[in-house]
């Protein structure tokens, strides 16, 4: 366990701690490798859930890949597999009743922000003004997690919204000083008294993803915006250097058929922005 929670950046690592101080671990903490059987592994999986199974197989694949255990405990083809929650993109309905009914400005803000840039809640809360280029209206920021450039155009709704924040220094400076888990506790607790289930801040990355999708952003733009690694984002950082993501709020405009228009309409708009 230790082991692991030294690897990786400062921000993997402390994830990778507070995984491993879940409650499900106490049951192999301080048993020895040599002792730890099947039954063990499996006692830990039953006692959590899909978190816990993949940190498991996390420290599992580690103990294997070092040598410290010598042959399977459990044979990967028999390892069991966890459900995952579903997860979901937050509506545009859920986020109206969600700023409209927050009384803090600056979390009305931060929300709104997360809806028109996808951001992840730690990325966003951290952003600066030394993060906008007004003279190229533009927004870019390194993800804390992946170190991935995103670089995304300000269209009319966002530089709106821009202007309302501070122009020096931080854009959200209580925001940015809270802990992750207590912003995500937050907006739990926000969305508990609208009796909205099923969402967090991070659905606000799904819903720009989604939203993208369906206007017909091309992948490589949304996965620039995202932060994404990938094997296309990575061919255009080498051949035109940084891919610089259009406005969501361009395609909203320009590909939403106007009443009555036809399918060739439709995809000549289409094509026309893609180009």
């Amino acid at each position: 366990m230790q082991e692991y929670c030294s690897r990786g950046k400062e921000t993997t690592r402390l994830r990778n701690e507070r995984a491993i101080r879940s409650k499900p671990f106490n049951l192999i903490r301080d048993k020895k490798l040599i002792e730890t059987t099947a039954d063990d592994l499996r006692a830990v999986m039953k006692a959590g859930g899909a978190f816990t199974n993949h940190f498991l197989r996390c420290l599992y694949n580690l103990a294997i890949g070092l040598g410290w255990i010598l042959s399977p405990i459990i044979p990967p083809k028999l390892w069991p597999k966890a459900e995952k929650r579903p997860k979901r993109s937050i509506t545009g309905e859920e986020h109206q009743r969600i700023v409209q009914n927050e009384n803090n400005a600056e979390r009305r803000l931060y929300y709104e922000l997360l809806w028109e840039i996808g951001a992840a809640q730690t990325d966003a809360a951290n952003l600066t003004a030394a993060n906008i280029e007004w003279d190229k209206r533009l927004l870019s920021y390194h993800r804390q997690k992946t170190g991935e450039l995103c670089v995304l155009e300000i269209g009319p709704r966002l530089e709106a919204l821009l202007k309302k924040l501070p122009s020096a220094g931080s854009l959200f400076p209580t925001v940015s000083q809270i802990r992750d888990a207590w912003r995500s506790a937050e907006f739990r607790r926000r969305c508990r008294l609208l009796r909205i289930e099923g969402v967090t801040l991070h659905s606000y990355r799904y819903a720009w993803a989604k939203r993208a999708k369906q206007l017909g952003m091309p992948a490589r733009f949304a996965q620039g915006a995202l932060g994404h690694a990938s094997v296309a984002v990575h061919r255009e950082y080498a051949r035109e250097g940084v891919v610089i993501c259009p406005s969501l709020e361009v395609y909203e405009r320009k590909i939403v058929p106007l009443p009555g228009a036809g399918k060739q309409e439709t995809i000549a708009a289409v094509q026309a922005v893609n180009a």
